[in-house]
């Protein structure tokens, strides 16, 4: 059985690159998460897992982490990135995450939006929520990316 993860952050950030990927692997050094390897999970906060806001993961570490990224290549396009953990006091928690070609608020309230529906459709009582968000405006080629890192 693998180890439950104890400790959390939230982060996001944005990049411009040459392509795609090298976008993508400047939003991950800006939001702390660039020298590990991702390994993407779905959105469950273990019970008990606690916020650590300045986490830092050893490089080259295999990361649980839930995220939402977007790239774009339009010059001018807006393209945001969030992320929003709802927390219970007495249960695990629920992440949820979200990108897209909108601002910072709109991807803020998608991911409340989610998180309060995947409480009520649990039945469980939401006590706090903590987020992070990030907006862009494409100059060549950039990436939005949001994401809670998990770790031991």
């Amino acid at each position: 059985m693998l180890p439950l993860p104890k400790k959390y952050f939230v982060t996001a950030a944005a990049a411009e690159g040459e392509s795609h990927l090298t976008a993508f692997d400047g939003a991950l050094l800006k939001a702390r998460v660039g020298n590990t390897n991702l390994l993407r999970v779905s959105s469950i906060l273990p019970p008990a897992c606690e916020y650590e806001p300045d986490l830092v993961v050893p490089p080259g570490s295999l990361l649980p982490i839930a995220y939402g990224s977007i790239v774009s290549d339009t010059p001018g396009e807006v393209i945001s990135a969030a992320v929003a953990v709802g927390i219970s006091k007495d249960s695990f928690g629920v992440i949820m995450e979200y990108s897209g070609r909108c601002t910072k608020e709109e991807a803020l309230a998608q991911v409340k939006a989610m998180v309060n529906e995947a409480f009520k459709i649990r039945g469980i009582k939401l006590e706090e929520v903590k987020t992070s968000a990030v907006e862009h405006k494409v100059e060549k080629i950039a990436c939005a990316f949001a994401a809670v890192p998990l770790w031991y």
